[in-house]
């Protein structure tokens, strides 16, 4: 062979675009599109749209997927994908445990592959062939030259034949049976099944998945429809709700066959003795199987297919609950019957039905025989010209006992051995080599090894300036000029806490598919702010780049957001603690390599923006400032992070001083006003911040992403000025759901009715229901932070929604430690406040006040406990202790709220 010249642009030929096809063209858009690899990526196929194929090309609803939707994502590192899919697109209530229709995943192949598409978009030129390829052979400069069945010709650099499952032979069938207009050999062919009458019995060849679907089309009042094969045996169910799987003995590899079979079984004994199901076991054995064929003889593959592969098949290719259920409804009714054996003989009546005989002289009269023995496992030369000729021509040859073809990798293997051609395949032709090949789940995984190892020999478009462009602190990004721009307007958002910085991460992606910060920086923005982002799909796109192209620093940056957003994910309250932990000490360690990471310095300082470092006393925060303070040599970035601390440890007039130089710098500073605002609160200058703060909300911060929370803090100035009036008018104005949602929506709009509904400031009922419908309710009910159940529990209260604070409560209870120690008692403060025994709320609530500051959140907005508690005193009559405590608020600050509650104690 002659060895390829290196090309400017490579040509890459997909031979069908069915479910593989699409999976692997979505691979090498993805990854050229993020490698910056120019690419012409050409799709053969006759099919009207791709992603279909035969399987997904069904319109019956009662057609679903055999595997459940959270095994059918179209990445192997993002494995949620399709389940956000179908919840963005009309299924919300959908779980990973459901089967979805065929049909919906065919629209989600095609869909996932469009994006992926317009995101390659200037690096991938994408065209479709709606024809279908014939022949592959060799050109004299060592490239590929396809032949389609409309005459067209394409030359390509490398070819992958994604052409699915062999066809089915109808070899079983007599000959007098296969000669009859009565026999359907191909069931899903356009148009199959319309001359099948209302009231004809049908006959189904094959009792598999195949059968299953064809019985679900045919079933109706009236219809008999018989379901024949060797065994009789359908496939097993789905359990309802599924054990996770069982992984299996360590010591299976290598085992010969007879062994091998003892083996399982025990396996799948142990699992029934322990869990009273099988499927675990099962399941746990998949990621093995390919490992477990190869080590068998060839002989032993052999009598595996002579003897196991039904029975594995039954069990290992399962049936929808729902289907089964179908299914069994049909068969009691009789309208389906199944049964074993294999027809000898069939001749045709007078009526035009056929009459079949069976092995055991039982005849069965139908209208119809459909073959639903589904694909083969041997490559039909004769039946596929495609195929047929790389054979003869000796550019592939089969597989293991003549299933599929011999690949390394998926690459083809010649005649010789060899596999010096960029000729791949994935899927059923496999089939020799992996014997489980065949579901997405294992499709998925080929697609991106093949789509690797066809740009593995291609380099990027080069670009004519080599200098790598910097953020605005200096730090050097792994991107181009235009992506970096974006990116730096995207960071001055965040760290002015302006709106929009997520569309301008986005926009930086879209000029540089591979930008891992950028990637990761939207997924930041999505998990802790909520940005309209798909988190999971962003970071893996971040794990992605950051391979290919991150250096230390943002490889470092991508495994902190990965951390940080994986940390409420753990099995378990303890391991959730632990990620926690654990993602807190690699941010410390990112910020001591590199302090001069502004975003990085963000998450770590709890604000107005991010959530921080779980951090009982501010201390760690602080430290991390001062730390990082010789970098940033008095910016203004900093000394608005360093103002918001110094307020919290209660150095009032130094935070002021602080947060005023930095406002002359920037005047946009989010955090800086965030900072004077609760300077304003805290020193009990209440007039002042009110009117500073209003004409600030009306000026420089209409950019601002967080203006519902300094309406807030208005409203506090307000509600401590016993203004009622304005504390309403300002909710309506600025709070209400219609303006605010999402946990925004609980932290700041429900606590101000739940603090205005205490101090007596608001009169009639409380528009705190449209506050609830604002949120969804696994953000109410199952909060992943304390900081969102404190306010999620104080928003129920304010609702008067026992039954779910109850709810709540459970759930704290077996969350994180705060949660358990903190969260859990309030709710059963505030449950005891709902029910107005006083005296345990009064109790419950004095014994949390010492811990609370574990929550997280300003001391601002944590006051809300200690104003319930006041709330509590007085409805307990208790009004030596209610004059106590108001006594000691107003030592810390002038309140005329306060001023006029003491006022009006008894006594």
């Amino acid at each position: 062979m002659v060895s390829a010249e290196p090309r400017s642009r490579s040509t890459v030929a997909v031979v069908g675009a069915g479910a593989a096809g699409a999976l692997v063209a979505v691979q090498l858009c993805e990854t050229a599109a993020r490698r910056r690899i120019p690419l012409d990526l050409v799709l053969i196929d006759p099919a009207a749209e791709a992603g279909r194929g035969t399987a997904y090309a069904t319109d019956v609803p009662e057609h679903r997927l055999n595997v459940p939707v959270g095994g059918m994502s179209c990445y192997p590192d993002d494995p949620g994908h399709f389940q956000r899919w179908l919840c963005h697109h009309g299924e919300p209530t959908v779980t990973h445990g459901d089967f979805a229709s065929r049909y919906r995943f065919g629209s989600y192949l095609a869909d996932t592959l469009g994006r992926a598409i317009i995101t390659a978009h200037g690096t991938v030129a994408v065209r479709r062939l709606r024809t279908r390829a014939t022949s592959c052979a060799d050109t004299a400069d060592g490239r590929l030259v396809l032949r389609c069945d409309d005459g067209a010709t394409l030359t390509a650099d490398s070819v992958v034949l994604a052409t699915g499952p062999a066809a089915g032979g109808a070899g079983w069938a007599p000959a007098e049976l296969r000669a009859s207009d009565r026999f359907l050999a191909h069931p899903w062919a356009p148009g199959a099944l319309d001359a099948v009458g209302e009231r004809d019995d049908v006959l189904l060849v094959g009792t598999g998945l195949t059968a299953i679907d064809l019985a679900l089309v045919l079933d109706r009042p009236g219809r008999t429809v018989h379901a024949l094969s060797r065994t009789g045996l359908l496939p097993q169910p789905h359990a309802v709700s599924p054990l996770p799987p069982l992984p299996p003995p360590p010591d299976l590899d290598g085992m010969p066959l007879r062994l091998l079979r003892t083996a399982v079984r025990r396996h799948l004994a142990s699992a029934f003795r322990d869990h009273g199901d099988w499927r675990p076991a099962l399941d746990g054995l998949r990621p093995r199987i390919a490992a477990l064929w190869q080590g068998l003889s060839e002989d032993d593959k052999a009598a595996f297919l002579g003897r196991d592969a039904t029975r594995w098949n039954v069990h290992r290719h399962r049936m929808a609950p729902v289907t089964a259920e179908t299914v069994a409804r049909a068969r009691s009714a009789r309208r389906l019957r199944v049964r074993a054996g294999r027809i000898v003989s069939a001749a045709p009546r007078e009526d035009g039905r056929l009459t079949v005989t069976l092995a055991d002289g039982q005849d069965l009269t139908v209208g119809w025989v459909v073959d639903c023995t589904g694909p083969g496992l041997r490559l039909d030369a004769a039946a596929d010209p495609l195929w047929g000729g790389l054979l003869a021509a000796g550019l592939a040859v089969p597989g293991p006992l003549g299933i599929g073809v011999a690949t390394d990798a998926g690459r083809l293997r010649d005649t010789e051995g060899e596999t010096g051609r960029a000729l791949f395949t994935l899927g059923a032709p496999r089939r020799g080599e992996l014997w489980e090949t065949t579901a997405i789940p294992e499709i998925r995984t080929q697609a991106r090894d093949v789509a690797e190892a066809v740009l593995a020999p291609l380099t990027p478009a080069p670009r004519a300036n080599r200098r790598r462009p910097t953020d605005q602190f200096g730090l050097p990004l792994t991107t181009h000029a235009a992506a970096a721009a974006s990116f730096r307007t995207g960071l001055a958002r965040v760290v002015t806490v302006r709106a929009k910085a997520a569309e301008a991460f986005t926009r930086a992606t879209e000029l540089d598919p591979g930008f891992a910060l950028a990637h990761a920086s939207l997924a930041l923005l999505g998990h802790e702010c909520g940005a309209e982002v798909d988190v999971a799909r962003r970071l893996a796109d971040s794990q992605r780049g950051v391979r290919e192209r991150g250096d230390e620093r943002e490889r470092s940056f991508v495994d902190v957001v990965t951390r940080r957003i994986e940390a409420g994910q753990g099995p378990d309250a303890a391991d959730r603690g632990r990620r926690a932990s654990d993602g807190d000490t690699a941010l410390i360690d990112h910020l001591d390599r590199f302090p001069g990471d502004a975003l990085a310095l963000s998450i770590a300082v709890p604000t107005i923006a991010f959530s921080g470092i779980g951090d009982l006393d501010g201390s760690l925060a602080r430290r991390l400032v001062d730390r990082t303070a010789p970098v940033y040599d008095g910016h203004w970035f900093h000394t608005s992070l360093l103002a918001f601390l110094r307020q919290e440890e209660g150095h009032i007039d130094e935070a002021g001083a602080l947060a005023r130089v930095a406002l002359a710098a920037e005047p946009a500073s989010g955090h800086a006003v965030h900072a004077l605002a609760h300077v304003h609160y805290e020193s009990g200058d209440h007039r002042t911040g009110r009117d500073w703060l209003d004409d600030w909300i009306g000026g420089q911060g209409r950019g601002a992403v967080h203006r519902a929370h300094f309406s807030w803090h208005v409203a506090l100035h307000e509600l401590a000025l016993d203004d009622a009036a304005a504390v309403r008018r300002r909710w309506f104005a600025q709070l209400a759901p219609c303006r605010v949602n999402g946990v925004r929506a609980l932290v700041d709009s429900g606590s101000l009715l739940w603090r205005a509904r205490m101090s007596r400031s608001w009169s009639g009922r409380m528009p705190v229901d449209g506050v609830l419908d604002a949120v969804a309710v696994d953000l109410v009910e199952r909060p992943a932070t304390a900081f969102t159940a404190l306010h999620s529990a104080v928003a129920l209260t304010a609702a008067g929604d026992l039954p779910a604070l109850r709810r709540l409560r459970r759930h704290a209870a077996q969350a994180d430690a705060v949660q358990r120690e903190v969260v859990e008692p309030l709710c059963r403060a505030l449950e005891a406040v709902l029910e107005e025994q006083w005296p345990t709320a009064v109790r419950v609530l004095r014994e949390l006040l010492p811990s609370l500051r574990r929550v997280g959140g300003s001391a601002a907005q944590r006051e809300v406990v200690e104003e319930t508690l006041l709330y509590a005193l007085m409805e307990a009559g208790h009004s030596d202790a209610a004059r106590h405590l108001l006594q000691e608020r107003l030592d810390r600050r002038s309140s005329p709220l306060d001023s006029r509650r003491l006022a009006d104690l008894p006594g």
